[in-house]
């Protein structure tokens, strides 16, 4: 059975007619990682929560730099160090991804799931939409395997336009 599931971290936040409310994201977003944290035996410290916090509210990948400046600007430890181990907590908790080819994070809309985050990323207003598909998954490592090949990570980031920008060619949801 194929599983496909997608979120929109943009959720159109530009246009008006859609009635998203961002906080409804956040304190999703921070009640599931109080949860996997109980669960995992871990704690979401300050630094990690508002780190998550941040990373929520645009719904758009953050570098680690931008959210150093934001922490900082919160009177939080501006030292790199505090932000990445932050950020490497986050991600192997699995509450977040980091977007390679932007070397961003985004906040992960399945934390609750096993699950391999795939990204389809808007060259014009750099969006980024993660989906949940399986099949993809198990494709890759069943070719690896009939290669003798025993696959530890993988990263899929497509590139091209989103619905919203191919409708607007004038580059103006930038």
């Amino acid at each position: 059975m194929e599983k496909n599931t997608s979120h929109d971290h943009d959720h159109n936040h530009g246009d008006q007619s859609t009635n998203h409310n961002h906080n409804d994201c956040i304190e999703s977003a921070l009640a599931t990682a109080e949860t996997l944290c109980v669960e995992q035996g871990q704690r979401l410290t300050k630094v990690r929560r508002r780190a998550l916090e941040l990373i929520w509210e645009s719904h758009r990948p953050l570098g680690a730099y931008q959210l150093l400046a934001k922490l900082a600007e919160e009177g939080f430890n501006s030292a790199p160090p505090t932000v990445y181990r932050a950020l490497d907590f986050l991600l192997s908790a699995g509450l977040i991804h980091k977007v390679e080819s932007m070397n961003a994070y985004l906040g992960c809309v399945h934390a609750d799931k096993e699950h391999k985050g795939y990204f389809l990323i808007c060259d014009d207003c750099h969006n980024v939409m993660e989906f949940d598909y399986q099949d993809i998954h198990a494709a890759l490592i069943e070719k690896a395997a009939q290669q003798g090949f025993e696959l530890r990570a993988e990263t899929i980031e497509l590139t091209g336009l989103c619905s919203a920008c191919k409708s607007h060619p004038t580059g103006a949801n930038v």
